[in-house]
């Protein structure tokens, strides 16, 4: 007998409606700042849930700490080509010095900026104060109300107890197509093979001595490197989850943060996201093997012997979960061959980063030839429109993509430009608007005016 064989009837009940608004968005990462921004700058009544008490989504709760997926190769320089709701961002932390200058990796082929997280909260948060966004901060999305094709009513566990939330369209943010599937959305998890991206436990060291680590394993190749040198010359003192491991200095340089767990079920599988008792043996498995990397970091590593945990991610962080079945699916053959798109809603500048048992396998786009080639593709309307629902717009990680589209495009990057585009789109909305019959020029020229970087002259 299954542990959830059993089953309890509620009793129905009535709902107090927290609210009416044009536009809800779910999720209060990357897609859903830049969603709830966008809507609320552009007119509409815009509430924001989020299950935490700060916004950031993986970047903060995960510990992600860095903008991936902004810049990429264009005409032979790297450039950043995402803009509009980024440059925000990244003047607002500038402002308060909580942004690190570009860092450079893999052989200069990727690119990111890594920030204080503590700051990064706050501009989030006032960035939504400034724009009118009203936030409700430790609440998900616990169900919908279908009247036909469209959701009437979302409703949320809160504090104060389940509540219904009214609006015009609503956009899911969620990470894990909560509100989505809840509408009967048809969706994908993992690879078809009962797993999909290994979900990491991040954590953040202090004390760290940074010109002798910089020395000693600068680019996070030079870590693996040793990594391998001591299961040879020690083996079985230390245990590793996955062959490789990144480590980067923070904005602080005696800061760094490490991605070197590696979160699977008693199968090898990956963890499911979507599972509450893997989620909850998941969270103890990552400081089991955060523990496990500190000991290596410390006996072993240059510039690691003074260091401490000053942090370990509130949550874990979730790489893939459930993906929806949309319009269109992104795929690993568009992030490869630099795919441009007529339905084109900005660019995603990050390669195939698939997390495979024990391994990250790396994928990068095949170079182009030509004045305008590019290493990085566009991604379009499509995929943000669900089938089934009218109403509902699907933007960051469970947007419409196969399992090796999403390996690259679930990003920040990538989700702040589907996010923006999203709420876009639904301030624009009506009360019977199909978002199927999107008028994507119109979208795209709004883009345009809001600063976004769209390369509409790619298409032919």
């Amino acid at each position: 007998m299954s542990p959830l064989s059993k089953q309890w009837f509620e009793p129905a009940r009535q709902l107090p409606v927290y609210g009416e608004f044009d536009v809800v968005v779910v999720g209060g990462g990357p897609a859903g700042i830049a969603a709830s921004w966008s809507a609320a700058r552009h007119g509409a009544k815009v509430l924001l849930i989020e299950r935490y008490g700060f916004l950031g989504g993986m970047g903060t709760a995960g510990g992600v700490t860095n903008f991936a997926g902004l810049f990429g190769v264009r005409q032979g320089e790297m450039q950043q080509v995402v803009h509009g709701v980024v440059d925000e961002i990244f003047n607002r932390l500038i402002a308060i010095q909580g942004l690190n200058d570009p860092q450079d990796g893999m052989q200069g082929r990727i690119r990111v900026r890594s920030y204080d997280m503590s700051a990064y909260k706050c501009v989030a948060d006032q960035m939504m104060v400034d724009a009118g966004v009203e936030v409700l901060f430790h609440a998900w999305a616990a169900q919908v109300s279908m009247e036909g094709s469209r959701i009437k009513a979302l409703f949320v566990e809160t504090k104060s107890g389940r509540q219904a939330v009214l609006a015009k369209c609503f956009i899911d943010c969620s990470g894990d197509a909560d509100v989505a599937a809840f509408a009967g959305v048809p969706y994908a998890i993992g690879d078809g093979q009962g797993s999909g991206l290994y979900p990491s436990t991040m954590f953040r060291l202090a004390h760290v001595n940074p010109d002798a680590a910089l020395a000693a394993i600068g680019e996070f190749q030079a870590i693996n490197a040793l990594m391998k040198k001591v299961q040879v010359e020690k083996p079985g003192t230390y245990q590793f989850p996955r062959e490789g491991a990144i480590l980067r200095p923070q904005k602080n340089p005696s800061e760094w943060r490490a991605n070197v767990t590696q979160i699977a079920q008693s199968n090898g599988r990956a963890m499911d996201a979507t599972d509450a008792r893997q989620l909850s043996q998941g969270e103890l498995e990552g400081r089991q093997q955060i523990g496990e990397f500190f000991r290596f970091l410390k006996n072993e590593v240059p510039g690691f012997s003074q260091a401490s945990i000053t942090e370990i991610a509130p949550q874990i962080g979730i790489r893939e979960s459930r993906r929806i079945q949309g319009v269109y699916a992104l795929t690993g053959d568009d992030i490869l061959n630099c795919a441009s798109f007529k339905d084109s809603i900005g660019c995603s500048a990050w390669p195939m980063e698939m997390h495979a048992q024990g391994k990250i396998e790396w994928q990068f786009p095949k170079k182009p030839s030509g004045p305008k080639a590019r290493l990085y593709n566009d991604l379009p309307w499509r995929m943000l429109v669900p089938h089934k629902v009218s109403n509902l717009l699907v933007a960051g990680r469970c947007a419409s993509m196969t399992h090796e589209g999403q390996s690259a495009a679930r990003v920040s990057g990538a989700c702040f430009v589907m996010g923006q585009a999203a709420g876009t789109a639904a301030a624009c909305a009506s009360d019977t608007d199909d978002f199927k019959n999107q008028d994507v020029a119109a979208l795209q020229q709004l883009l345009i005016q809001d600063a976004c970087y769209l390369e509409l002259e790619q298409i032919s």
